[in-house]
């Protein structure tokens, strides 16, 4: 049996019979590239300023960089810094070169991260949903102080 698509041709010659099979045929392939080209901005959803602080905070040197796979959240504190949520519950502020008074006017901002998926002190900036921009100028890391009230 012959499958679909192959051709047989019978030949009769002289007594004798022969059976030629062509080659099924090629379509012709037709090839593509496509290339994707994108800027990924993650929004971090913001705590309301006017909500009270549940635990005070040390400040103590920070890191140079944070990694945007450890971001979790972010509160607006003050004009001048936002502390970054860490995965794990660790915290650490980014203070900003000035006043950033645009970041209280909507609920929220975006923070681009560069190529190595990193937010930097010197460097990046954090976006207002108004359109503003607010350079880090250093993070700072804090820890929770005990209180003494009871």
């Amino acid at each position: 049996m012959i499958g679909a698509g192959m051709l047989s041709v019978l030949l009769l010659t002289g007594g004798s019979a022969a059976i030629v099979v062509s080659e099924p045929q090629v379509q012709p392939m037709h090839l593509a590239q496509l290339t994707i080209r994108q800027t990924v901005i993650v929004r971090v959803p913001t705590r309301g300023t006017n909500a009270p602080a549940p635990v005070e905070w040390k400040e103590s040197k920070g890191p140079k960089c944070v990694s945007m796979s450890a971001v979790a959240g972010a509160a607006v504190v003050k004009a001048d810094s936002v502390d970054i949520i860490l995965r794990g519950g660790g915290r650490v502020r980014a203070q900003f070169e000035d006043e950033c008074p645009a970041l209280d006017y909507y609920s929220g901002f975006y923070i681009r991260p560069s190529g190595d998926k990193r937010v930097c002190a010197g460097r990046d900036t954090v976006h207002a949903r108004s359109g503003g921009e607010c350079q880090i100028r250093r993070f700072r890391t804090l820890t929770p102080v005990k209180s003494t009230k009871k």
